[in-house]
């Protein structure tokens, strides 16, 4: 491996100027606070709001907070908060570094720095990628999980005067939206960017519930200005942003003759729509594609049933038959006619205004074929509890409420199925992790039919309907043996 000079700010100069960022980072400011540090929010978000910064001429700076990893903050601070995107094409790449984020912060730890940033009226907007599990919702009601430990232990501790540390981003999120309403009261927008129908919904209503049952004095109040001064924005975002390898850091070092730790890659396609509900300052991401519009939900459900749908698809069947990423999937005799199939029977289930469901399946086939893309089906396979029901079942249920036949989409919850039965170590057996996997694993325990586990394993995750449904538990486990030896019969 070449040894090359540390990306850092004082070493920008040395770039061509098509590969530094397009302001000037040190002229930014902190006026957006982001929970979450992953690859995803630094090749999405963080590339929007550098561009509606460079393009508006305002000082729209990032706060990353890494709810868990202090080594993600730390690598961040020793490049002065620098890092590269690549955009991977086949045969080419485009480097070029970002640096729209200020400062990295660990939820815990920095839990003061948080509340005070959130306490300031500079501070108009949050944003948030933390995972479908980052929420704390519980699978049967969508609200808040008061058992949940973390969630318990948050609401535990809002009894104790002066204490800031939280466990859990919900917590977090609420406890800093506190601090802002008994310092400053200013409006602010908080704006989820996970993978969830009705997100920002989803987001207001666990923050609500939190407060609710919290033990601060002045939760009626808080709750009052919860709902006159703080927006929760329905978004939908889209970018295929693979974990990022050794070997991507390398080639992204190489490309810029410096060296990133901290780099990401994705493909070229990105899509951000936000539901025009703001009630503060925002940045203007419009100026870099961003659409913003009365009402997601057409583009929402599209992008969720028919992306993240035929991604999870591709996930558990590409798995079972030996696949390790989406392009290898697509490559097989069946793996296009899979997305296809799975998005001619979702598509009966999309609003018309959205958009047009032939051309986004088009579209996904030639995305998802990217080999330059190395996106890890066990990535996108894990946390399948939380991502099944709202990928899947409500499509699943519109379709059967019409009595439409369903033979892909009852493949795809066959492969996901067999995918919980815990390997031969007690592990997941393609290397897929879920928060729920002991619980899915117990569903196999003394099952004398395979019909048993496919209806315990529903109603696992929230379908009870579905599990009671004979016909469908039978056409899926009728699927299992074929899938057990690696034939995809489409």
């Amino acid at each position: 491996m070449t040894t090359h000079h540390p990306l850092r700010r004082a070493a920008l100069d040395r770039l061509p100027p098509a590969q530094r960022p397009p302001v000037d980072p040190r002229e930014l400011r902190p006026r957006i606070v982001h929970f979450g540090l992953g690859a995803f929010h630094r090749a999405h978000q963080a590339v929007y709001t550098e561009t509606a910064a460079a393009r508006s001429g305002e000082p729209w700076g990032i706060v990353a907070v890494a709810p868990r990893s202090t080594a993600t903050a730390t690598a961040l601070r020793a490049q002065d908060f620098l890092y590269s995107v690549t955009d991977r094409t086949p045969g080419r790449g485009r480097t070029r570094v970002v640096g729209s984020v200020v400062d990295a912060l660990v939820m815990r730890p920095d839990a003061a720095r948080i509340d005070a940033l959130l306490a300031s009226p500079e501070v108009t907007t949050v944003t948030l990628t933390v995972t479908e599990k980052g929420y704390a919702r519980h699978p049967g009601t969508g609200g808040l999980d008061l058992r949940e430990p973390g969630i318990a232990a948050d609401l535990a501790a809002t009894a104790e005067a002066g204490r800031a540390e939280m466990a859990t981003v919900v917590g977090r999120l609420a406890g800093s939206l506190a601090a802002r309403f008994r310092r400053c009261a200013a409006p602010v927008d908080v704006v989820s960017c996970d993978n969830a129908a009705g997100n920002g919904a989803a987001l207001a209503r666990v923050v609500r519930e939190f407060t609710e049952a919290s033990a601060w004095p002045d939760r009626q109040a808080m709750l009052d200005w919860l709902a006159t001064a703080v927006a929760f924005p329905a978004t939908v975002v889209d970018r295929i942003v693979p974990a990022t390898t050794p070997e991507d850091r390398d080639a992204a070092s190489a490309a810029l003759g410096l060296r990133d730790e901290m780099a990401v890659s994705g493909e070229p396609y990105r899509q951000w729509v936000l539901e025009d509900s703001f009630r503060a300052a925002r940045p203007r991401w419009e100026l870099d594609g961003a659409l913003v519009v009365p009402d997601v939900a057409p583009y929402q459900l599209t992008k969720l049933r028919l992306l993240n749908g035929a991604h999870s698809a591709l996930a558990y069947l590409g798995a079972a038959a030996g696949c390790r990423t989406v392009a290898e999937a697509m490559d097989t005799d069946w793996g296009e006619r899979l997305v296809r199939g799975f998005g001619a029977e979702v598509a009966r289930t999309l609003p018309p205004a959205g958009p047009d469901p032939q051309k986004y399946v088009e579209d996904l086939v030639t995305r998802f074929r990217n080999p330059a893309i190395r996106h890890l089906l066990r990535q996108i396979g894990s946390d399948g509890s939380l991502k099944i029901p709202e990928r899947w079942l409500d499509a699943l249920r519109a379709l059967r409420a019409d009595g439409t036949p369903t033979p892909v989409m009852e493949l795809a919850l066959a492969a996901w199925a067999d995918a919980t039965r815990p390997g031969d170590a007690g592990g997941p057996i393609h290397g897929m992790t879920d928060p729920a996997a002991e619980a899915l694993a117990r569903c196999w325990q003394r099952a004398t039919d395979p019909a048993t586990p496919v209806a315990r394993l529903l109603a696992a995750i929230g379908a009870p309907d579905l599990a009671e449904q004979p016909d469908l538990v039978s056409a899926v486990a009728a699927r299992l043996p074929a899938l057990r030896a690696g034939r995809i019969e489409l």
